[in-house]
């Protein structure tokens, strides 16, 4: 635990080691405790008195709230929120603040390394050369498992925020067609609308830029996954939730799907009995809920996090949530 000293607002970071950034102090006078980590159960005795409560990963229950009488800010170091009541909050009066539009660069990139990677086999072929296969050839390369373009194939996108448009210039430069599902049609030159039906039964690579709730949780199940081409890609960057993984392990096992990438799990961090975690498939990638933290990405991440606390402070909340 870190604590300075000083007058006014109360600030709490719960969990600081979740961001490996410089973190500069508000530009108001406060008092400031970290954490490098807290558990659910010592939230509330460690925000006790404070008026500003910075949390990443450490969920805010109504029954913690409850206890938290002076609490007037929550500032999410993230931009996903489901770790917060934010019916609660807003009965109490507590702004929620997220972060918004900071891994403009490194969540793409990595959505297309996953994609990039499946499509070449490199997984396989890596093996292959560990294993000696090469080496054993009487061919000058290996033709074991199918390599296909990007060009000209069709990618769909599952929501279309920030991320999304991301993904899509990506997309585009690779030769990708770009389709869109979202609530509201996309009008946009380049990129086409289409229903969930068609998002799902034409996609070669269908990527997941959605947001985590009640209308979006399992959105992927087995049902799903059987109307998806065989050939095709299933690419989670957003949320572990969005997606039913017995039901992606068992597609992925029975060649429902050619492959997935995913860099989130419903729970995390995992437990080791979890089936996506224990699916030794060349032509699944799972990575540790990375996509977002690039090094640039996690310093533009504090900045807009500090920023958030400073425009609550100076009565100009901005980035709220609820």
């Amino acid at each position: 635990m870190t604590t300075t000293a000083n007058t006014s607002h109360n600030i709490v970071f719960l969990d600081r080691d979740s961001l490996i950034a410089n973190v500069r102090r508000p530009a108001f006078s406060h008092s400031w405790t970290e954490y490098g980590a807290t558990a659910a159960s010592e939230a509330a005795g460690r925000l006790a008195g404070a008026s500003i409560a910075i949390t990443n990963k450490v969920p805010l229950r109504a029954d913690t709230l409850a206890q938290l009488p002076d609490l007037k800010m929550i500032a999410v170091a993230a931009t996903g929120t489901d770790i917060i009541d934010l019916a609660a909050c807003k009965e109490r009066g507590i702004v929620v603040s997220n972060i918004r539009d900071y891994a403009y660069a490194s969540l793409p990139e990595h959505t297309f390394a996953l994609i990039l990677a499946l499509r070449r086999n490199l997984l396989a072929y890596r093996a292959d050369v560990q294993a000696g296969q090469w080496q054993k050839s009487d061919k000058f390369c290996l033709f074991d498992y199918p390599i296909t373009d990007l060009a000209g194939s069709k990618l769909g996108l599952l929501g279309y925020g920030a991320l999304g448009h991301a993904v899509a210039r990506l997309g585009r430069a690779f030769g990708m067609d770009i389709l869109v599902h979202k609530r509201t049609p996309v009008e946009e030159e380049g990129i086409r609308s289409v229903s969930w039906d068609e998002l799902l039964e034409t996609s070669d690579v269908l990527s997941l830029h959605a947001p985590l709730n009640e209308q979006t949780r399992n959105i992927i199940g087995s049902t799903e996954l059987a109307r998806m081409k065989r050939s095709a890609l299933l690419i989670n960057t957003a949320r572990g939730g969005l997606v039913d993984e017995a039901a992606l392990a068992a597609a992925l096992t029975t060649g429902i799907i050619a492959g997935a990438g995913f860099d989130v799990l419903v729970k995390e961090p995992p437990p080791e009995d979890n089936v996506l975690l224990n699916l030794h498939l060349p032509n699944f990638i799972l990575t540790p809920h990375i996509a977002w933290a690039s090094t640039q990405a996690m310093q533009i991440l504090a900045d807009q996090l500090v920023d958030n606390v400073e425009a609550f402070v100076a009565n100009k909340p901005v980035n709220v949530v609820g």
